[in-house]
């Protein structure tokens, strides 16, 4: 057994045993649910940064700058722009909303704001679009195992799911903000120790300022598949994502949610470029590789010094970990409040939330592990859930909060014309004649459309405006 492949069983072992010692403090389910609404800036910034940081800005990023070049830095730079909206516009708003009424999930704030079969609709869309995201961590993993000792994916996939089921289902998202900082700590030292000596065993930054395989391999604008084109998927879905609402309903004011969101929203961006220039030195080193996702942990265990690679290897490790388990805080809560407390057991205690969500955590890491085990890679399973999210989320979110008017019957407009239209793009890709135009640009413009539409619609024919529990003085307190 290698030195790399002990250092993280042992490091995982040791995140068990945080997660199993934190959990003795979670008694009730608005512990597991919202941490007790008791989130300063600093725990609020280290779970969601550990969170964002996971398999895609890690594997995939890295894989997509050995791919595609400079455009790849689009892809984590997104994501920071979306984070700056959630933290200084819609988190404190519907932060407010949940502290006021005791929302635990997205699905709550739904049903408050539209009713019933909003919240059953998106719940429903979440899930299929949570396990994927959560099979792109498993996915990213496997390659870690992969490279490190020769597991096969599929076994690399199962090992992941189980070590973070188990710890999540210990404590949820009480257990989750405390392992986090850990996690987080250990990705950042890991990462700035690595950079220099891997641009150094890379020839240093003349010889990868000199690699050309594309012609738009220097273009920060489009290069290959990557670019500007990331903004309309990932933006949007980091605004609405329901992991990221529901960690931020756990802040305990809105001055924790503004600095730190606002602080994540900072380190993302400044982490744009890290595994893009990871990506290059990797194709300098290391230009035939035939999965580009595997350019990350083949530089790490390869093309660096033992002791280097190892701890650069802990910190991808804890980036994998630390994002899936915020998936799993998002399809369990989900599960449990949206559907069981909804409408299996309205009268269900908090022991029996507790254990029906450890129960579902169970069930949706297996699920992941199924996906992962099918999917192609980490970008194309993610894809698939930041443009569901966004698509289907991002206007029944802001309209809610912002609008007096909105109704019902616009939501569900535009949650079906968002998805509607991204799933023909995707059964029939050569719909998109127009250069440039994406799946997610198209849906995301269907569901605004629609929204109106049926608003102007109902208006004009008199229709009520629906539920009129509207946020507005929440948002002005």
């Amino acid at each position: 057994m290698n030195v790399q492949l002990v250092l993280l069983i042992a490091y995982s072992a040791a995140q068990l045993a945080l997660g199993a010692w934190i959990s003795r403090r979670v008694k009730t389910a608005g512990d597991f649910f919202v941490a007790g609404r008791a989130l300063g800036p600093g725990l609020l910034f280290s779970t969601l940064l550990a969170a964002n940081i996971g398999a895609g800005s890690t594997v995939g990023a890295t894989g997509l700058g050995y791919r595609d070049g400079l455009a790849a830095i689009w892809w984590v730079l997104s994501a920071g722009i979306g984070s700056i909206v959630l933290g200084f516009w819609i988190g404190p708003a519907i932060r407010r909303v949940a502290a006021a009424h005791d929302l635990r999930t997205v699905g709550d704030y739904l049903e408050f704001r539209y009713g019933v079969v909003v919240r059953s609709v998106i719940a429903a869309l979440l899930w299929i679009g949570a396990v994927f995201i959560l099979a792109g961590q498993l996915i990213a993993v496997s390659w870690i195992l992969n490279v490190v000792a020769g597991v096969p994916k599929g076994l690399g996939c199962i090992l992941g799911g189980m070590l973070i089921t188990v710890y999540f289902a210990a404590g949820g998202l009480l257990t989750s903000a405390y392992v986090n900082v850990v996690q987080l700590t250990v990705k950042l030292v890991g990462f700035a120790i690595a950079i220099p000596f891997a641009l150094s065993a890379s020839g240093g930054w003349q010889a990868v300022r000199a690699l050309q395989p594309t012609a738009d391999y220097w273009n920060p604008w489009s290069g290959g598949g990557s670019g500007l084109v990331y903004l309309a998927m990932l933006g949007p879905a980091f605004i609405v994502s329901p992991g990221l609402l529901q960690k931020i309903y756990g802040a305990r004011d809105d001055r924790a949610v503004r600095i730190g969101v606002g602080l994540n929203a900072l380190a993302l961006m400044l982490y744009a470029g890290i595994p893009v220039l990871l990506g290059m030195m990797a194709r300098a080193q290391f230009p035939n590789l035939a999965q580009p996702e595997l350019a990350l942990p083949t530089l790490l265990v390869s093309g660096v010094p033992l002791a280097i690679g190892t701890l650069g290897l802990a910190a991808v490790f804890s980036a994998e970990l630390s994002a899936a388990d915020a998936v799993l805080f998002m399809l369990t809560t989900s599960l449990s409040q949206d559907f069981y407390k909804r409408f299996v057991n309205r009268e269900a205690s908090d022991v029996q939330m507790l254990r029906v969500t450890r129960i579902t955590a169970v069930l949706a890491g297996a699920l992941g592990v199924g996906v992962a085990l099918t999917a192609a890679g980490v970008v194309s399973a993610l894809s698939i859930f930041y443009t569901i999210m966004g698509v289907s989320l991002f206007v029944p979110i802001l309209a809610g909060l912002f609008s007096r008017r909105a109704a019902t019957a616009d939501a569900l407009a535009a949650i079906v014309a968002g998805i509607a239209i991204v799933g023909g793009l995707k059964l029939w890709p050569t719909a998109l004649s127009i250069a440039g135009v994406t799946p997610a640009m198209a849906g995301l413009a269907g569901s605004i459309t629609a929204f109106f539409v049926v608003q102007l619609i109902r208006r004009a024919l008199g229709g009520p405006d629906g539920p009129t529990r509207t946020i507005l003085s929440s948002l002005s307190e």
